[in-house]
């Protein structure tokens, strides 16, 4: 019999198959400490959806081998999964940078369960903890907001470090460079795995330098004739002080609306992470009384997102703001995939109201949080691993970031592009093996107060209902003979316009009212047969006349 030899598991339950639901675990016999726990943005097809959050299922019956949660940074798709996760899995510590707490604190008030504590532990990049088998040194990397964290978890088989979202800057704004020497340092311990972002990893050279963003940014500033409506994300802490530090230099006063840009600022402010002149925040009201050109609005809408502030605006729905000739609108932000068409709509709407827009494509105005090919080579050399697992990103990132690793001399078997929910297991020889097993990583959809409850049947009517409509079927039944009182009525969303279909509207009448009729009148009225001898018949007889397969609901009312 082969003698037991105890492993080391890295499972991924998200991030290695989408941009966001980060959540890994490290697994060593009974302990076991989670890195990060987010959330992902749906997808087209997914109507009606908020996020996606992970599957803990592989985690049901082991809540008391969890040592605790580590929290990279603050991002939704680090962070947003916490409220609906954390007390599933016993609430264990979460141990995050102080920035990063206050936000995770501020999100757990506006849930249910807001009520219970949540216990966190504050950390810093110079601190060290031991988590059951694993011990946590933490260093200081460059990303789009601060406190972000990488790791380095010294466990019985080896080093695994862990990047988090990382890029390397040599002037960030409102931050320290990454800490290279500790990297360096950690690399010549030797490295058994090096978990690392993948997000940029198609960008060729190395990651925009905020120095440069700063410096596009006040050339816009000084040239704009009018206002100046800037739009990016509301957890871009680093932009949201260079929009600050270019107004105080050039006497503008700056507004700030949209309800995550202003808690996320007021968080930053509070704990010294934004250092802003009080006088330099005006009311909306308080931009109506002065000039123009010395006013900055600092808002949320850069993805066209539907009650965003920009896209308020844009609509003319906004209380405050209505755009005039000569405003410049600038989206600091890249375009989530996904969000093209949206965006595009979004930039032609204030085109036409007189507005002149610059975005990222047009100049570096915005920088993302990762690093890119240069950024992700010179972790790898700096590190040197034995082994490499490309993180957070989809397939395709994945494997590019593979092809850089090869470049880097990492041989090709020691390369694990994992799916979600694969299981990687190391020996305490450091031998690593990416295995056949998978924890079950199914998505956890959240539509509204509901968790988990949406199911892909659920997903595909509501896919159905946007293609080609519905169509309601109302029939009024003779409950003791079972006969139509009067002609069906049909109600048609989204399918037809019956004012302009009468024929076909009566042609559906006449079928609806020819299958009624076939029922036995000698017999009870069965009418769940009825509904379904409606449902299909009315489904295909439609589909014949249009081409077309609306949702099909019958009501039978029985008088």
């Amino acid at each position: 019999m082969k003698k037991y030899t105890p492993k080391l598991k890295i499972i991924p339950l998200g991030g290695l198959e989408e941009v966001g639901r980060n959540m890994m675990l490290l697994e060593y016999e009974r302990d076991i400490i989670i890195v990060d726990m987010g959330l992902q943005f749906p997808e087209e097809d997914m109507p009606g959806i908020d996020y996606i959050i992970p599957n803990i299922s592989y985690l049901r019956g082991k809540e008391n081998y969890i040592r605790g949660v580590i929290i990279t940074h603050g991002h939704y798709d680090h962070i947003g999964a916490i409220p609906h996760l954390i007390f599933k899995i016993g609430n264990p510590t979460i141990f995050t940078a102080r920035l990063t707490r206050a936000i995770i604190e501020k999100r757990q008030e506006e849930y249910k369960n807001g009520k219970h504590k949540l216990n966190i532990y504050t950390i810093s990049h110079r601190d060290t903890i031991q988590l059951g088998v694993f011990k946590v040194e933490f260093f200081r990397v460059n990303h789009n907001i601060p406190d972000g964290l990488g790791l380095a978890i010294h466990t019985p088989c080896g080093l695994i470090i862990h990047t988090g979202d990382f890029k390397f800057d040599p002037d960030p704004i409102g931050d320290l460079p990454a800490d290279k020497e500790k990297i360096k340092q950690l690399g010549k311990k030797g490295v058994l795995t090096l978990c690392s972002d993948s997000t940029a990893a198609e960008i060729k050279g190395y990651s925009i330098s905020e120095k440069t963003i700063l410096e596009n940014l006040r050339e816009i500033f000084k040239t704009a004739r009018g206002r100046i409506i800037i739009s990016t994300f509301s957890s871009l802490i680093s932009r949201i002080q260079q929009v600050f530090m270019i107004a105080q230099e050039l006497g503008k006063f700056v507004a700030i609306d949209g309800y995550s840009m202003k808690v996320n600022a007021e968080i930053a402010i509070k704990l010294g992470y934004l250092k802003i002149k009080k006088h330099a925040i005006i009311s909306l009201r308080e931009t109506k009384k002065l000039p123009d050109n010395k006013t900055v609005l600092l808002c949320t809408g850069a993805q066209g997102e539907e009650r965003a502030v920009l896209m308020r605006i844009a609509s003319g729905e906004h209380r405050e703001i209505k755009i005039e000739k000569g405003d410049t609108i600038i989206f600091s932000s890249s375009v989530v995939p996904g969000n093209e068409r949206t965006v595009q709509r979004l930039k032609d709407t204030l085109t036409r109201q007189g507005a002149e827009i610059y975005h990222y494509q047009m100049m570096d105005i915005h920088a993302g949080g990762h690093g890119a090919q240069e950024d992700l080579k010179e972790i790898i050399r700096l590190t040197k691993p034995k082994y490499f697992i490309p993180i957070h990103g989809n397939r395709y990132m994945l494997k590019i970031h593979h092809d850089l690793a090869v470049t880097c001399n990492i041989p090709e078997k020691n390369i694990f592009v994992a799916d979600n929910g694969q299981i990687m297991e190391f020996e305490k020889n450091s031998q690593g093996y990416l295995t056949e097993k998978k924890a079950i990583t199914d998505p956890i959809m959240v539509d509204g107060l509901g968790v988990g409850d949406i199911s892909q049947i659920v997903l595909r009517d509501r896919k159905m209902l946007a293609a080609d409509g519905m169509l309601v079927v109302i029939a009024t039944i003779n409950s003791k003979t079972g006969r139509l009182i009067q002609n069906p009525d049909l109600i048609s969303r989204g399918f037809i316009y019956m004012k302009g279909q009468k024929r076909l509207v009566e042609q559906t009448r006449k079928k609806a009212r020819e299958i009624i009729e076939r029922q036995d009148p000698r017999t009870l009225p069965n009418y769940a047969f009825i509904k379904n001898k409606l449902r299909d018949e009315i489904g295909q007889f439609l589909y014949r006349k249009t081409q077309r397969r609306p949702m099909i609901l019958p009501v039978v009312i029985e008088v």
